[in-house]
């Protein structure tokens, strides 16, 4: 009798844990988010086409889904800033991940104060290779950054 139920136990909990439903809901979490560092100094973390996405309007991102059968783990996150008509920082930047952010811009972008922070500054951090988006108050910057997750090499989650 402690076998069966035993048995049954580990059929259940394996039937679970490998269902793609269950790899669904676990992978579907929105943990977009601001980073705050300071009175005037901060950051979005955000996931592509999350509520925080749309709220901020970052429709433009150059995001490209690592998950895509076409990329084979290849693809691209972004950052995203958005400057008023006379190229100052009116809004924290956005890092815009599909996995983890990386250190190395996140620490960039923490340093750009609002309100304070030009194009200039943000150009002799990431270069000149960005794209624009205007806005009826200004303008948004894009800078998109290569990604490589070796899960997704065969495409959407190993089918």
């Amino acid at each position: 009798m402690k076998v069966k139920l035993i048995l049954t136990l580990l059929v259940g909990i394996t039937t679970v844990t490998l269902s793609p439903k269950a790899w669904a809901t676990s992978w579907d979490t929105d943990d977009s988010h601001y980073v705050s560092l300071g009175p005037r100094n901060g950051y979005y973390i955000v996931q592509p086409d999350s509520a925080l996405f749309r709220q901020l309007g970052l429709y433009e991102a150059p995001v490209i889904d690592t998950a895509s059968w076409l990329n084979h783990g290849y693809g691209a996150d972004a950052l995203a800033f958005r400057f008023n008509r006379n190229g100052v920082l009116i809004a924290p930047p956005a890092y815009i991940a599909q996995e983890s952010p990386n250190d190395f811009y996140t620490r960039r972008i923490g340093a750009l104060t609002r309100g304070r922070a030009t194009v200039h500054d943000v150009e002799a951090l990431f270069g000149g290779s960005h794209t624009r988006a205007d806005r009826p108050d200004g303008f948004m910057w894009y800078y998109a950054l290569s990604v490589y997750n070796p899960f997704e090499e065969h495409g959407g989650g190993g089918r």
